[in-house]
């Protein structure tokens, strides 16, 4: 030990040299070879250079990227989950639906999605789960042969307990049931509606449960999607989770608000597609059988155009954000974003506001009261950047509002469970539905506006008039936006 101790005391400046050395080199060639952006990469090189062992252990814990995208697609490839084969939409005519502007949004879409735009579709839009639940539980209880169920947050409560009673009574009277909830969203609530769901013969599977080991890496991946398809025919999707704040029976006040909507039609295969990949993917099985196959039903008129648009951290990468920009860019007279984390990237919110600079009504509506005090500051911190070039920013009063809505020109929607934040741009698997057609794209439209009727306008004077520790606070947490 004294040989030791001797070794040290004599060569301990040439150890932290080549210490340094060693770790700064290879942290600087990482952050160079592999940031996509200039900034970012010159940002972190310039905080390895300042300090090299300790930057380097920064830029590891922080810098370094470990969602391993072309991994993550092989691996959904060879669990026969993936869906590489983009399909064309068919001769469907966007523009008398809704207008001549969206038709290069289609052919986007075409590109950034790998399922095609269908006719035919009926979707109703359910506000908050005093709509949303009961529609699902009678959906659930009439069920003849699947019932798949998808969710982020699936909560042992009242809502939860009388979803979870009805698909163990499904599962009992012969209906294959199956049910997918995130690994994180399944924590929510103690004990676990996974138990109670396995007790009553329901099989359920949590989505990436298991990250020891070599699967570390994706342990920060969540499954943020929210799905429902009975029978292949009916299917219910949006922003709703199972909770029972959502509902006013079991809250003292108004219950949280978020929109969901049902949908019957052709594009129901596609959102069955999407469980039926997520659930080989988590647990390694197929779904096969009459059971699982989606025949669509012709629907009444007047029928939607409509597309599931999927978006993840593998081939999938960045279709929501593809597809906002997009249709940020066709915007002629009005943009309208409802969003609970109104976090955007740079590139969004330089859309945004170009937008704003050529005359487009840009309107964003987030909530007063957040769940999350860590994102409702760094999305304050953020607004002065969509508030000077004239976007219009509103608080909604009363309870949070947990809707993921986004109209354009009253002729296009977007619904579904991506927020505008980092996460969900870049993370989550998320699921969304764009919708082509002017009456649906009216009501989410008129939707948003009655949210602003009652919000109050949130301005830069307003954001000024915080005490300086409040921004402060706000801009410090703020640099941590993309971890948020």
């Amino acid at each position: 030990m004294d040989g030791m101790d001797a070794f040290w005391t004599m060569y301990w400046p040439d150890i932290v040299l080549a210490a340094s050395l060693v770790l700064g080199i290879a942290g600087a060639i990482h952050a160079i070879m592999t940031k996509d952006d200039v900034r970012a990469a010159s940002g972190w090189v310039g905080v390895i250079v300042l300090n090299p062992i300790l930057g380097a252990l920064i830029y590891l814990v922080l810098g370094v990227n470990r969602v391993r995208r072309a991994a993550i697609a092989r691996r959904r490839r060879r669990s026969g989950a993936g869906m590489d084969d983009r399909e064309t939409s068919p001769a469907v005519d966007v523009a008398a639906a809704s207008a001549p502007q969206f038709a290069s949004l289609q052919r986007l879409g075409d590109k950034v999605s790998p399922f095609p735009v269908t006719g035919g579709n009926q979707l109703r839009l359910l506000r908050g789960g005093d709509e949303a639940y009961p529609a699902m539980l009678e959906a659930i209880r009439g069920a003849r042969s699947s019932i798949a169920l998808q969710s982020y947050i699936f909560d042992n409560d009242p809502v939860g307990q009388e979803i979870a009673g009805a698909l163990i009574d499904a599962a009992r009277r012969g209906v294959e049931v199956r049910v997918l909830i995130d690994a994180i969203g399944a924590r929510y609530s103690r004990p676990q509606i996974v138990g109670v769901l396995r007790e009553g013969g329901v099989t359920t599977a949590r989505f990436n449960g298991n990250v020891i080991g070599l699967r570390l890496p994706y342990a920060n991946l969540r499954c943020h999607r929210k799905l429902l398809v009975v029978d292949g025919e009916t299917a219910f999707t949006g922003g709703m989770n199972i909770r029972a704040q959502f509902a006013s029976a079991f809250v003292d006040g108004p219950p949280a608000r978020d929109t969901h909507a049902r949908i019957c039609g052709p594009m129901v295969q596609s959102l069955l597609a999407t469980f039926v990949q997520d659930w080989r993917f988590t647990t390694g099985r197929r779904l096969h059988g009459k059971a699982w196959e989606s025949v669509p039903q012709p629907q009444p008129a007047p029928t939607v155009l409509a597309r599931a648009v999927l978006s993840g951290p593998d081939h999938t990468l960045g279709s929501n954000h593809s597809l906002v920009m997009g249709a940020i860019a066709v915007a002629q007279r009005s943009i309208l974003i409802c969003s609970p984390y109104f976090l955007p990237d740079l590139p969004l919110t330089s859309a945004l506001a170009i937008a704003a600079q050529r005359g487009v009504e840009v309107d964003i509506v987030i909530p007063s009261q957040n769940n999350l005090a860590l994102v409702d500051a760094a999305m304050t911190a953020q607004l002065d950047q969509v508030l000077r070039p004239g976007c219009r920013v509103w608080r909604t009063t009363g309870p949070f509002d947990h809707s993921k809505l986004m109209a354009v020109d009253g002729a296009w929607a977007l619904i579904g469970s991506s927020n505008l934040d980092s996460r969900s741009l870049r993370l989550n698997f998320e699921l969304d539905v764009e919708i082509y057609d002017r009456d649906v794209a009216g009501e989410v439209d008129a939707a948003i506006r009655e949210r602003m009727a009652s919000a109050w306008p949130e301005t830069l004077a307003t954001l000024r008039a915080r005490p300086f520790l409040t921004r402060l606070r706000n801009r410090t947490v703020w640099l941590a936006s993309p971890y948020l």
